[in-house]
């Protein structure tokens, strides 16, 4: 990377940026964004207060009238201009991703930056497309028509495993809503979210259309979630913490939208190529290091192929190449911080009394030591009620379990709490069709496992929350259906009035 732009310079004035300025947080607490390939500081910051939420909530405020107000084109053209800001400053952006998550450099360049500015055109697309249904005279004497109306202020709060991809999934379809927003990225992660307003600002977007507080999630989170004047909150994160967001939001009366935690099944059938099926196991439970709530972490292997399978995810696991981020032979980086990484290897010990580590279940040493490195880990012999199958590790593990029947294999999918994502492996299209109809998540993959576009919804099932990120699906959860009804017959004394009064 050749312009990498210096993190303590761009943040000096701090890390909250409210009205269209960057300043510092009045909590009196810091933080620090750790490199966590190294451990080494990256950035250190003044958190926000509750006050400082206020005067974003009240920034945000102040900026929906005239926003919500703006024709749709003008909306369009803003987000179109935001597209053409964000290509330009595509390195910049992909060089803090990975600094502060550990990213490998190609997956922050060929993954994370083109997928928020593919994300950012197709709103600014979508933006002049927010039509309700056609005028008609339903009642025979009244004409009717539906509005879509921004619905006002929205408070969301993004996670650390995608922090430029989940900001833009949170205020993209928001702003093109005509919605204003403050979001609160994770505290671990904020430059990314902090370079996307700013960006915005450049585009030309109106000071306070888009507000980041940096702030913890006991404080400024929960202050967020429970402002008066937040009327919508969208949530991406764990299903404990997702629990917790639901309870303070229920409690002012305000929408809510939650993507939440996953385990995805990986279902592959008798009649599956295996060289396909390993190559995208290991592709799918390792991209960002297994940080991905859609991440492959269940394979359930058809009996037949079961022993193929597993000796071909090994030998390809055992290929990967961990190391520096920003060297460009690097596939796996470190985990986002040390606590995660302990967390990761803590599931993996405990497995060990009752499962077979085929490969991986190691903290590196070497060159590696002082990163949050983990090596690819294969798991099987577990059982499916073991803590390995049932819960979210968010690391660089794959369980592997036999089944018997088609019947088996798709119950041992649906056999959880989550439904955010799975895969079906065969190449009998009924099989594979079949599978899609009954395994229970928001997204079902054929003979693929990860792939996301803008035009099509991300979202769960069952603890894995509920509505849509991307595609204009998620402008249901940021607009307000209105229906118009204009009487038609200029009579003063209807029919329907003798129900109440009078005779007819």
């Amino acid at each position: 990377m050749g312009n990498r732009f210096q993190v303590k310079d761009r943040f000096a004035d701090g890390a909250q940026y409210i009205d269209g300025q960057l300043r510092a947080g009045t909590s009196g607490q810091s933080h620090t964004v750790v490199d966590p390939a190294t451990g080494d500081e990256v950035l250190t910051y003044e958190l926000a207060s509750t006050a400082d939420v206020d005067e974003a909530v009240a920034a945000a405020k102040r900026a929906f009238p005239a926003w919500s107000g703006a024709t749709p084109g003008a909306r369009s053209d803003a987000l179109h201009r935001l597209a053409a800001v964000l290509a330009e400053q595509a390195e910049d952006f992909a060089y803090a991703e990975s600094l502060q998550c550990g990213k490998p450099i190609r997956l922050t360049t060929e993954f994370d930056v083109p997928g928020t500015i593919d994300n950012t055109a197709f709103f600014a697309g979508a933006a002049r497309h927010l039509q309700g249904q056609a005028a008609a005279e339903y009642s025979g004497d009244h004409t009717s028509y539906v509005r879509r109306e921004a619905i006002g202020v929205v408070g969301s709060i993004a996670p650390w495993n995608y922090p430029l991809q989940m900001a833009a999934w949170k205020i993209l379809p928001a702003v093109a809503a005509g919605n204003t927003i403050v979001l609160k990225p994770a505290e671990l992660t904020p430059l990314t979210s902090l370079m996307f307003a700013q960006a915005a600002k450049e585009a030309g977007l109106p000071d306070g259309v888009i507000n980041i507080v940096t702030g913890a999630g006991r404080t400024a989170g929960e202050h967020l979630v429970g402002h008066p004047d937040v009327v919508m909150t969208s949530f991406t994160g764990s299903t404990a913490v997702g629990k917790r967001v639901a309870e303070v939001a229920t409690a002012t009366v305000k929408r809510l939208h939650l993507e939440l935690g996953g385990k995805a099944p990986f279902v592959v059938f008798d009649d599956a190529d295996v060289e396909a099926a390993a190559n995208g196991a290991v592709a799918a439970s390792l991209i960002n290091t297994g940080q991905d709530c859609t991440a492959a972490t269940r394979a359930y292997v058809q009996r037949p192929l079961h022993d193929a399978f597993v000796a071909r995810v090994a030998e390809l696991m055992e290929t990967v190449r961990l190391g520096d981020p920003f060297a460009a032979t690097t596939d796996l980086g470190p985990l986002v911080s040390h606590a995660q990484r302990d967390r990761v290897a803590g599931f993996v010990e405990r497995a060990r009394d009752y499962a077979t580590v085929v490969t991986g279940g190691e903290i590196p040493g070497g060159d590696l030591a002082e990163g949050a490195y983990y090596r690819p880990t294969l798991i099987t012999g577990a059982a499916q009620d073991s803590e390995v199958v049932q819960s979210e590790i968010f690391g660089p593990v794959l369980v592997v379990l036999p089944f018997d029947t088609d019947d088996e294999g798709i119950a041992l999918a649906n056999d959880t709490p989550y439904g955010l994502a799975a895969s079906a492996w065969s190449r009998d299209l009924y099989r594979a069709n079949r599978a899609t109809r009954e395994i229970q998540a928001g997204c079902v993959w054929v003979n693929d496992h990860i792939p996301i576009i803008s035009e099509m919804p991300h979202g769960g099932y069952k603890a894995s929350g509920f509505g849509k990120d991307m595609s204009v699906y998620s402008f249901e959860e940021y607009t307000q259906v209105k229906h118009v009804m204009f009487d038609n017959t200029a009579v003063a004394a209807k029919d329907w009035h003798r129900t109440i009064f009078g005779d007819r």
